[in-house]
């Protein structure tokens, strides 16, 4: 995406494009979006990890953060759906398995 497409994806009122501009190459030097430079195009912007990545990271960081990772894990799965409890047994039983 361009520095405007990100712009024009923001509500009203939208930050100047410069302050987007400011953030990504913030962003880009901390390794979270990469820049394609373009000869007849605008400068575009793309995420370097998918949503999901970005996620799971974000997910350890906070466990590593925790001073008793063992209560923060025992409070996060207390807070999962069923479903979510079922996709995590699997997870754990597949890498047991392997």
């Amino acid at each position: 995406m361009s520095a405007r497409q990100v712009l024009d994806v923001f509500p009203e009122p939208r930050p100047a494009l410069t302050t987007v501009l400011t953030v990504l190459d913030r962003l880009g030097r901390k390794g979270q979006v990469e820049r394609e430079q373009h000869d007849d195009a605008p400068l575009t912007f793309r995420a370097t990890n998918s949503r999901e990545e970005q996620t799971a990271s974000l997910m350890s960081n906070a466990l590593a953060a925790a001073t008793d990772r063992e209560a923060a894990l025992l409070q996060f799965t207390g807070s999962l759906a069923s479903d979510d409890l079922d996709v995590l047994r699997r997870a754990l039983d597949a890498r047991a398995r392997s």
